[in-house]
């Protein structure tokens, strides 16, 4: 029988030294993020988040597999979400698992040599922890690569919306400065963002702005041409400028034809033009 109540009892007794024992021998100097802290919130926190630890895993040794890893789950998905620990490199985290893996065996054998009588369940006991932080530390794992891609996500959105701005300017004008580099996911992002934008704010003219583009390939240059098509279909007259000649050929090569657009070879131009 793998439970037992007086293994339990000593290591929840020990939590307190466990966590106390794990700080104090942390190397602040071969680590980042949360473990080379030295804020005392911080401080604080990562050693409650320790001991917590100790509170649910010790709980092994009394309760059944089954509702020990279910109890643990509020654990792990904290701290996988856990802002210290998002920015603290994965690595880093795995190894603090695995030095506390190795105090747990070490109370574990001080426990044996204290009880004689459990001599026999030590390489039980010392498999049963082993099992438990490979299963705790995989689905630690995958939680900050789901909770890490999520913020990824939402992180290339916000640069998405940053690097395709539509500018409120007057009489329900508007500005579409495009800069650097633009891939047709960038393109496809514009047309779907602008065409909302325009909506929401209720332009009737739009001024792009290519300025700021060295390169644009067949498609991003297609797309920009179904991003005027669509924003006339919804009454909104466009005005390009800052057409560089490597863009006009482009454009010219792929037979797309801006006639009812004003092109103007600034946007100063471009503004004054359409008062």
């Amino acid at each position: 029988m793998h439970r037992n109540e007086e293994l339990h009892s000593f290591l929840l007794n020990k939590a307190k030294v466990l966590t106390e024992q794990w700080y104090e021998s942390l190397d602040t100097q071969n680590s980042t993020g949360v473990y080379a802290s030295t804020n005392p919130e911080v401080i604080q926190t990562l050693k409650k988040q320790n001991y917590d630890f100790h509170l649910h895993l010790c709980k092994i040794f009394v309760e059944e597999e089954t509702k020990f890893f279910h109890d643990f789950q509020n654990w792990i998905l904290s701290i996988a979400q856990d802002e210290q620990h998002l920015n603290t490199p994965i690595h880093f985290t795995i190894r603090e698992f695995f030095r506390v893996r190795e105090q747990y065996i070490q109370f574990i054998h001080e426990f044996v040599t204290t009880h004689e009588s459990y001599k026999n369940n030590e390489i039980t006991w010392n498999n049963m922890i082993i099992k438990a932080f490979d299963k705790v530390v995989l689905r630690f794992v995958e939680e900050h690569q789901k909770v890490s891609e999520q913020k990824l996500k939402a992180q290339q959105e916000m640069i998405q919306e940053l690097s395709s701005p539509v500018i409120a300017l007057d009489n329900n004008r508007a500005l579409l400065p495009l800069v650097g580099d633009i891939d047709t996911g960038r393109a496809k992002f514009m047309l779907e963002h602008t065409l909302e934008q325009c909506s929401k704010l209720g332009i009737n003219h739009l001024f792009i702005d290519l300025s700021g583009v060295v390169i644009i390939d067949t498609m991003v240059a297609d797309q920009i041409f179904q991003l005027i098509k669509a924003l006339t279909l919804i009454g909104v007259k466009c005005s390009l400028s800052g057409i560089r000649p490597e863009i006009a050929q482009t454009t010219v090569n792929l037979g797309l034809s801006f006639n009812n657009v004003s092109i103007k070879p600034t946007l100063a131009g471009a503004l004054a033009f359409n008062r």
